[in-house]
């Protein structure tokens, strides 16, 4: 640089200099944007019952276990599913499984085929049931989510031929169970009012879904074998004695608390578990759906 500049003086009078930094431009700040709400839950859309089951479905008489959350629906479903010809898998969740259009033109060409998109929903709900009951070799399929229980009438419209199995249990047992289910999440109060939403949706189904059969989770337990005949029987199936011997043990470990059920359902001694709620003990919240099913005089 010295020697350039003494060049540069010698011939033009001139000299570099380094540049001083520009002072950083202040930015104004701009006032935080809200956050964005959250999206809105999209609306049930339209469908139709199929015309043609032969073409429209898939599955053939399909069996729904409804019940309230905590009732012993798994307990339910694996011995359902040790039947030769009854396949009942893990909670599908098919209620949450919707159909999107990517395009205008995709939404024209399936109008044009007189498909809505809750008519392709009900396709894609029954492929999924239909895949697994394949994968499974059996003849029926049992699908056991709490949360049907909400969608009873869409689950009717989408299989006209299907059969429901109602499981209830005290309603106090069922509140107490999902409070101690995750305490950090939900006090005893808490869970008696959310439990109270499932309960109230099964209530409903049982008005509106006649034909179904109900079982307790009380009699399941002191008579399996007694309750189990009697489903195999509203399902046209024979009863099998492998269904009291459900299962393999690394299977049971898998569900929380069904360790040892396969035993004590063999030696008769499950039902010496958790004693029925005194009538005292039953929150105002609940004595009228307990009263309702039978619980409370």
């Amino acid at each position: 640089m010295r020697k350039m500049n003494r060049a540069l003086t010698a011939t033009t009078g001139l000299q570099v200099q380094r540049a001083q930094k520009a002072p950083a431009k202040k930015v104004p700040v701009q006032p935080a944007t809200p956050a964005a709400a959250t999206p809105a839950k999209r609306p049930a859309p339209a469908y139709s019952t199929p015309g043609d089951l032969a073409t429209d479905r898939l599955l053939t008489r399909p069996v729904f276990i409804l019940s309230p959350v905590r009732s012993g629906s798994t307990l339910l479903r694996m011995l359902m599913n040790a039947h030769s010809r009854l396949h009942s898998p893990h909670e599908l969740h098919i209620r949450r499984l919707e159909v999107g259009y990517g395009s205008k033109l995709s939404e024209k060409a399936m109008d044009a085929l007189d498909l809505s998109r809750g008519d392709l929903e009900h396709l894609l709900w029954d492929r999924v049931m239909h895949r697994e009951l394949v994968k499974s070799g059996k003849d029926f399929l049992v699908e056991k989510t709490p949360s049907n229980a909400f969608v009873h009438r869409r689950i009717r419209d989408c299989w006209p031929d299907a059969r429901f199995v109602f499981l209830l249990r005290h309603p106090v047992s069922i509140a107490r169970s999902w409070h101690e289910g995750d305490p950090d999440k939900r006090t005893y109060e808490e869970a008696c009012a959310d439990a109270l939403r499932y309960m109230k949706a099964v209530d409903n189904a049982r008005k509106h879904l006649t034909g179904g059969h109900t079982v307790r989770y009380e009699e399941l337990t002191a008579d399996p074998e007694g309750k189990l005949r009697g489903i195999c029987a509203f399902l046209g199936i024979d009863f099998e004695p492998s269904m009291l011997d459900y299962g393999k043990r690394d299977e049971t470990q898998i569900h929380k608390g069904l360790g040892d059920w396969r035993d004590k359902i063999r030696t008769g001694t499950v039902q010496k578990g958790r004693e029925l709620p005194k009538d005292d003990e039953i929150p105002e919240i609940l004595k009228p759906m307990c009263k309702a099913w039978g619980y409370l005089k």
